[in-house]
């Protein structure tokens, strides 16, 4: 029994007298705690669909007024650690004759065991990403993850969201990949850069690197239902999708059916869904808890 809870990441799930078990084998790399009790979910209202869709509570009072000193732009001080901020860097990278900035921290000169790259939404930049106080310190949360677990984390500018857009994600993962054989890389995209990441899990050299896609407020892609990524991948890409109830950027029933559109034609699929009820287009980014939904995604590629 105690070489068995060795092997096991154990993720509580606060108020809900549950708890998630993400089985990983021995040795395994997965990301240790950090600010777990601060960022866990308050409460699980609900699981369907064999424990791959839950709804979560969220309280505007308690996890965005309460929790911020400054509503929307600054969070309480004790949710943010300021170590991966004193070691970040702005580099460059060139795709096309276009030049872009990104920030970078960890393992960013190579030896990385995981690469996050977030991808911004419409009227985004490499700052959203990289800011240690807005959306709860949650950015500050995966900064610290990746700093303190051998990986690397990237925010960039891209151009757009169409070709040219896509081909420099592409060159970024590309890039990291080479510096750092074998690390998955995770996408995490937001709103409208969901469309760079539903378009790179289709690319048939790009999708071999990657961990898993993280949606945030994402959107309906109904191709990718009839796309070989999706219907005959021997070796999936995880995908998790958080959104708010109340998002009305996009519906975030139109969001669920695609869900289980996805689970009727391929149930093995990796799949997870997080509901926060009563959430708007931004509470995903403020509320997912990165190492859970990181730690799942590892669990699937070990």
């Amino acid at each position: 029994m105690r070489r068995f809870l060795r092997n096991v990441g154990l993720i509580a799930l606060a108020g809900t007298g549950l708890t998630l078990a993400v089985a990983l084998p021995a040795g395994a790399y997965e990301l240790k705690p950090f600010k777990d009790k601060l960022f866990r979910y308050p409460r699980l209202i609900e699981t369907t669909d064999g424990g791959t869709f839950e709804r979560v509570e969220y309280v505007r009072d308690r996890d965005l007024v309460r929790r911020d000193d400054v509503l929307r732009i600054q969070v309480q001080p004790h949710y943010v650690n300021k170590r991966p901020t004193r070691r970040q860097k702005t580099r460059t990278y060139t795709v096309n004759g276009q030049t872009n900035k990104y920030i970078g921290l960890g393992r960013v000169d190579g030896g990385a065991r995981a690469i996050v790259i977030y991808v911004h939404g419409a009227g985004g930049d490499r700052f959203v990403g990289a800011n240690d106080w807005s959306y709860g310190g949650n950015f500050n949360r995966i900064k610290n993850l990746m700093l303190r677990n051998d990986g690397v984390y990237l925010s960039p500018d891209f151009t757009d969201f169409r070709a040219q857009g896509k081909a420099e994600i592409r060159a970024l993962v590309k890039k990291y990949s080479r510096l750092s054989p074998g690390a998955p890389v995770f996408l995490a995209c937001t709103s409208m850069g969901g469309t760079i990441c539903w378009s790179l899990v289709q690319d048939a050299q790009v999708r071999p690197l990657l961990g898993g896609l993280l949606f945030f407020g994402g959107f309906v892609n109904n191709g990718f239902l009839d796309s070989a990524a999706f219907r005959s991948a021997r070796r999936p890409v995880p995908i998790y999708m958080g959104h708010g109830s109340k998002d009305t950027i996009y519906s975030s029933e139109a969001q669920a059916r695609f869900f289980r559109a996805m689970r009727a034609r391929r149930s093995d699929y990796p799949l997870r869904f997080t509901l926060f009820e009563t959430g708007s287009h931004g509470t995903p980014v403020r509320m997912t808890d990165w190492r859970r939904i990181l730690n799942w995604m590892l669990s699937v590629r070990s």
